[in-house]
């Protein structure tokens, strides 16, 4: 996420969350606060979404590893008490996934009663809490697993759409993941987003 607008929607497939949701959090996305935005304008699976701020707990990873690097679990250990406040932090979603194979960060979004200057401080130096600056988006919601393949024909699409309406891309593409690794891979919500020029809807 350093290289990107400063705003991430990213899992699926990832083995540690069905520990997580099986401790009690929740068996689907419906339990959990989502990141807040506003839809301008619809088309179909296309949208544009003005976000606010957001605060992030974010971490580097292994862009194909889909969390196997420790990256997912530097996250839920930072939200399960392994702070210095000891304190426990709702999960929510997305999962937010950017940056390329050498540049690479994972992402929880803070509950929105937490500001950054409410977020306890990490225990683990490799998880940092950020605060990604408002703006607007278009994005493309899709299904099916979490692999390069699938992320790299929506993002395509995505392209396509808005070479149609005239839109300039401002960022290199995130990814946001909102399902349980054990939902069957057409039902998942996943999405690719990308930050834009402001416009009028």
């Amino acid at each position: 996420m350093k290289n990107i607008p400063r705003i991430v929607p990213m899992i699926a497939g990832l083995g540690s969350l069905a520990g997580l949701l099986a401790t009690g959090c929740g068996t689907a996305r419906g339990g959990y606060e989502s990141a807040p935005y506003r839809v301008v304008r619809a088309s179909g699976k296309f949208e544009l979404r003005d976000y606010p701020a957001l605060t992030v707990v974010e971490t580097p990873m292994d862009r194909g590893g889909s969390g196997s690097d420790g990256s997912f679990n530097r996250l839920f250990r930072f939200i399960t008490g392994g702070n210095e406040a000891k304190q426990k932090i709702a999960m929510t979603t997305p999962v937010f996934m950017s940056g390329d194979d050498t540049n690479a960060t994972m992402a929880f979004v803070m509950p929105a009663e937490m500001k950054a200057g409410t977020v306890p401080k990490p225990t683990d130096s490799s998880v940092t809490v950020c605060e990604l600056a408002a703006g607007r988006f278009a994005v493309l919601r899709y299904s099916g697993a979490r692999n390069a393949k699938n992320e790299a024909e929506s993002l395509e699409r995505l392209r396509a759409w808005m070479k149609q309406e005239g839109l300039k891309e401002l960022s290199p593409p995130a990814y946001g993941y909102f399902d349980p690794p054990w939902t069957p891979a057409f039902l998942r919500r996943n999405e690719v987003m990308l930050r834009i020029e402001t416009v009028r809807p």
